[in-house]
């Protein structure tokens, strides 16, 4: 029985592709660089925020000094910004109620920066209780070290793996699941494709909420 439910968070709970994609762009116009198609940043994103301003950035521009204007320009219009198109995925909440309602805990995962993290669950999942919810934090790795994934089961009290599902959209999210030994749940509406999530022989593919909805309570 599933006792744990683990969640990425950008491209699993939430379509947040379009206000990343414009705080992002705003940074590189501001530090004087060209700006990136929408497509793009579905491979950019996912991997914390330094290095989507990597990716982001032109070839000779992705120094440590680069890569912290960019972070002192996107930060805060992305913290005035994030809420302007992004929306939870159609099904998302319906699913969170009812494996809540099951007793399934919740807890979230991410590689988003922590306040960031904090602050978009809180304006569209204000609802639910998580028992953590953990995105990049200064002195800790970010996905795919599994130690986002112990952390909340030791928080959660879980001394199981098999009590515990984490499900995401991208490679990073199927490598972290794997790498934490628990049972790795891929979604395909996200940010990849099936072929990349397919590729890490993840425990389950869902294709709706609904369908992993019916996986975690099963």
């Amino acid at each position: 029985m599933t006792k744990l439910a683990i969640f990425d968070l950008d491209g699993t709970l939430l379509n947040t592709i379009d206000d990343l994609a414009g705080a992002c762009n705003h940074a590189l116009r501001e530090c004087g660089h060209p700006v990136r198609e929408l497509h793009e940043y579905n491979r950019l994103v996912g991997k914390g925020i330094y290095n989507l301003f990597r990716g982001a950035l032109p070839e000779g521009h992705r120094t440590d000094k680069d890569v912290k204007m960019m972070a002192d320009v996107f930060i805060p219009y992305y913290d005035a910004h994030k809420c302007d198109l992004t929306c939870p995925y159609r099904g998302i909440p319906e699913m969170l109620r009812k494996i809540s309602a099951a007793g399934v805990m919740l807890a979230i995962a991410s590689n988003k920066y922590q306040a960031g993290a904090e602050s978009v669950v809180s304006s569209y999942f204000n609802e639910f209780k998580f028992v953590r919810i953990l995105g990049q934090r200064e002195g800790y790795p970010i996905k795919p070290d599994p130690g986002i994934i112990m952390e909340i089961m030791d928080e959660a009290g879980c001394r199981s793996r098999d009590e515990v599902i984490y499900a995401g959209d991208s490679n990073v999210d199927m490598e972290t699941g794997i790498n934490a030994g628990v049972r790795t749940v891929g979604v395909t509406w996200g940010f990849r494709s099936r072929d990349e999530l397919q590729a890490y022989a993840p425990w389950k593919l869902a294709d709706s909420p609904e369908e992993l909805c019916g996986i975690i309570l099963a």
